[in-house]
């Protein structure tokens, strides 16, 4: 079998090929010999658009790519849209192919898109130089942009194709982000002085308050992916969270797990069974460990949206009170949908099951969420809903009735994609973030300002 990124190339000229009309760009204008290029002097000549592209192009061809870069630069920003949209076309294809410059290639591409979304030609060759760089998860989304778009019936079969694969053969890769943060509750904790109790109301201390404060967060996962045979892979992941504050160290929270197992192929259903240990610091000490096992099965339905169900079991020892130790299961399953060429949609819903050793710390929890995206240009915004309902099994004896739990969130965020500082995408994020509970000590709300980078490698 050739290598994916071969292929796909090939595929991808192809459907370039075959694909005119949807590239929706304009040829370029071909100068004759009977218009000569314009004069004011012995030291300058002024072409018009057609007369530069025919430079351009002759200048290419002869090696001279600075002097054709040039020529495709200033074309890329004519006033005939059709015009400018074929200099950036070709410029993109001069900074990937010859200069060796794919993520300046990238910019072109996608300023294209920025005024024809619509542009599948453009969405391919932007996925081919994403895969060169690495970027298999956006070239993946360009593939299915452009699906979305619409592309003749033999183009479309090998798109799907090498769309479902991409993720499937990447030997290594990951993300990272990173976040400087402004919260009005930091400690995620009530906002009363006192605590409702069966003794009577206790007086809270100031960390078990809702603390204002800012810090910093990280999120960071990488995976390494080894082929057993031809339909299975060993794959080893790592992932880490952290909330960090420098003046409030008493409630900075790490969680870092470890996972393995085999994933499998069948047809363009991809089913992983992972296990590992998961360990988790709350105030700089350890606070819990646990060893988890997961199932995922991802099953395409038609060439816009997939679904994706999860089962994951925790089994969890936690070192600061005895009485928490239990086992945890989750059932979730989501849809994720292209809505057209710059935008999608998905819904997620997961039941929870908590049993601990003391009744009063096991609960079950259903969870539901809904989200949205749209591109703009460089920009990418999403918006998210979430909301979670949660019923303790029994009373804890210190409070006067039963957990149960009300949870709603919201968040918003903007990412200017593809910025050309070091593969690192800026993104700001706002939160808000409601809980109604039957325990005072629960019953808080939280909203957030983050401003960060993050990039997939």
């Amino acid at each position: 079998m050739r290598p994916l990124p071969a292929v796909l190339g090939l595929a991808l000229a192809l459907a370039h090929a075959g694909a005119a009309a949807a590239a929706q760009t304009a040829p370029a204008p071909q100068a004759t010999a009977t218009e000569p290029p314009a004069t004011d002097g012995a030291d300058s000549v002024k072409l018009d658009a057609a007369a530069l592209f025919h430079f351009a192009e002759a200048s290419e061809a002869e090696g001279d790519l600075a002097s054709a870069e040039a020529a495709y630069r200033a074309l890329a920003e004519d006033p005939d849209p059709e015009y400018r949209t074929e200099a950036r076309f070709r410029l993109a294809r001069l900074l990937a192919d010859q200069l060796a410059r794919p993520e300046e290639a990238v910019v072109q591409l996608r300023r294209i898109l920025a005024e024809k979304p619509g542009a599948s030609a453009v969405r391919l060759a932007l996925a081919r130089i994403e895969t060169q760089l690495g970027h298999r998860g956006a070239a993946a989304r360009e593939l299915r942009a452009a699906e979305a778009a619409g592309l003749p019936p033999d183009v479309e079969r090998m798109v799907r194709f090498f769309s479902s694969a991409l993720l499937a053969v990447k030997p290594a890769g990951g993300s990272l982000e990173l976040a400087a943060s402004a919260d009005s509750n930091i400690n995620r904790a009530t906002r009363s002085d006192t605590l409702g109790t069966v003794l009577g109301d206790f007086v809270l201390g100031s960390d078990a308050r809702a603390r204002a404060g800012w810090g910093f967060s990280a999120q960071a996962q990488g995976f390494v992916r080894t082929g057993i045979d031809r339909n299975a892979n060993l794959l080893a992941e790592a992932s880490l969270a952290a909330e960090l504050h420098p003046h409030a160290g008493q409630f900075e929270d790490v969680v870092l797990a470890l996972r393995l197992g085999p994933e499998y192929t069948s047809g363009a259903d991809r089913i992983t069974f992972s296990a590992g240990p998961v360990w988790r610091w709350f105030g700089r000490t350890p606070y819990s460990r646990a060893l988890s096992f997961a199932a995922i099965w991802q099953h395409p339905l038609g060439k816009r949206a997939q679904l994706r169900a999860n089962l994951g079991v925790l089994l969890i020892d936690n070192l600061r009170n005895d009485l928490q130790d239990g086992t945890t299961v989750s059932l979730g399953v989501s849809l994720d949908r292209q809505l057209g060429a710059n935008g999608g949609a998905g819904l997620q819903l997961t039941a929870i099951r908590t049993d601990a050793d003391d009744r009063g710390y096991g609960d079950r929890t259903v969870n539901t969420g809904a989200y949205g995206f749209r591109t703009f240009g460089k920009l990418t915004g999403v918006v998210s809903l979430g909301y979670s309902h949660l019923e303790g099994d029994a009373r804890l004896l210190l409070y006067p009735r039963r957990r149960v739990d009300d949870r709603t969130s919201l968040i918003a965020s903007l990412t200017w994609r593809r910025s050309t500082l070091a593969r690192l995408a800026p993104f700001i994020r706002l939160r808000a973030e409601q809980n109604r509970s039957t325990v005072e000590l629960y019953d808080y709300r939280r909203t957030a300002a983050e401003l960060g980078l993050t990039a997939s490698f």
